[in-house]
């Protein structure tokens, strides 16, 4: 290979990483974590648990709840309850989030093939710069144990 195609390579290859790592980085994003359900299923008494923080700067920011779920999930919808508490005031906010998975056709609505994964966001909230957010998941359906869900998590952003 001539040298000066070695370089042209080398030169497509570093803009390419670079242009890769600054779209991947989202420096909005303050917390992205995801936690486990038991294989068995979600029991309605089994709280899924996070501590976002503290935060970096104060401001406004974009929390949502992240869902993911398999085939044996039976139902075309769920209802959780979503607890926040601020470390430093003690101030709470419940919000019931009423998720629905399928559409009118009954295809899911959710991005997947094998798990759908949605996003259900929450209302935006104010915090301080070195502010915790304890943030507390559970289900709110009518059935004791939930299959079917592998995931739950939190997306907090700089709004």
């Amino acid at each position: 290979m001539p040298n000066n195609s070695k370089h042209t390579l080398l030169y497509i290859c570093s803009i390419s990483l670079l242009i890769m790592l600054l779209t991947a980085c989202n420096k909005r994003t303050v917390y992205y974590h995801y936690e486990h359900t038991p294989l068995t299923g979600w029991e309605r008494n089994d709280t899924i648990s996070f501590v976002v923080g503290p935060i970096g700067e104060d401001g406004l920011y974009e929390e949502e709840v992240g869902l993911r779920i398999t085939g044996e999930y039976p139902f075309m919808g769920l209802n959780m309850i979503v607890e926040q508490q601020l470390a430093s005031t003690q101030e709470k906010h419940c919000d019931t989030l009423v998720c629905d998975l399928v559409n009118d056709h009954g295809t899911a609505k959710g991005a997947g093939v094998s798990q759908y994964q949605y996003m259900f966001r929450l209302p935006t909230l104010e915090l301080q710069a070195g502010e915790k957010l304890f943030v507390a998941i559970r289900h709110d359906m009518k059935r004791e144990i939930l299959p079917g869900i592998s995931d739950i998590g939190v997306k907090v952003s700089r709004k």
